[in-house]
């Protein structure tokens, strides 16, 4: 859902999107109605967190141990139809197996990965910049009941785009 920019007045900016949600949330609890209210986060940055160095082993060793779990959940599933020394067999069976399926194919995608780099990460898109912001011309509303509520986290109060 897209933010309705044509009546966009902000109501306060902060640093993180903790801040920003504390104030919704002082908003709701004043009596403010929060369903004209918008986070709306801007200055938008990738963030990559390097994880750690990337190794086939270890890729092979954490497909075992997921393909483990799946051949061990099928051979439950089919356990449910068995009874006696066989159903102890189809667990093992389906954790063995699936293990075995599970480090090939880790095998195969750490090796893929490798080529592309030595290190493995995770990627995110954060905002350097978080705006509340109200519908209508709510704004100086908003303000007035966040600036009541005792506790507030200091924010840059800014200027409205509508208002």
């Amino acid at each position: 859902m897209a933010p309705q920019v044509t009546s966009w007045n902000t109501v306060a900016s902060f640093a993180t999107y903790l801040e920003a949600h504390a104030a919704v949330d002082r908003l709701a609890v004043a009596g403010f109605p929060v369903e004209e209210v918008e986070i709306v986060g801007s200055g938008l940055r990738t963030v990559e967190r390097v994880t750690g160095r990337l190794s086939v082993a270890g890729a092979a060793a954490r497909g075992a141990g997921s393909g483990a779990w799946v051949g061990l959940f099928v051979g439950l599933l089919v356990g449910l139809f068995t009874y006696g020394p066989a159903w102890i067999g189809l667990i093992l069976g389906g954790l063995v197996i699936g293990a075995v399926f599970g480090a090939v194919l880790g095998l195969v995608a750490g090796w893929e990965a490798r080529r592309h780099g030595e290190f493995s990460s995770l990627q995110s898109v954060v905002a350097t910049r978080y705006d509340v912001i109200t519908l209508d011309g709510r704004a100086s509303d908003a303000r007035a009941a966040l600036g009541g509520t005792a506790g507030m986290p200091p924010a840059q109060w800014s200027g409205s785009r509508a208002e």
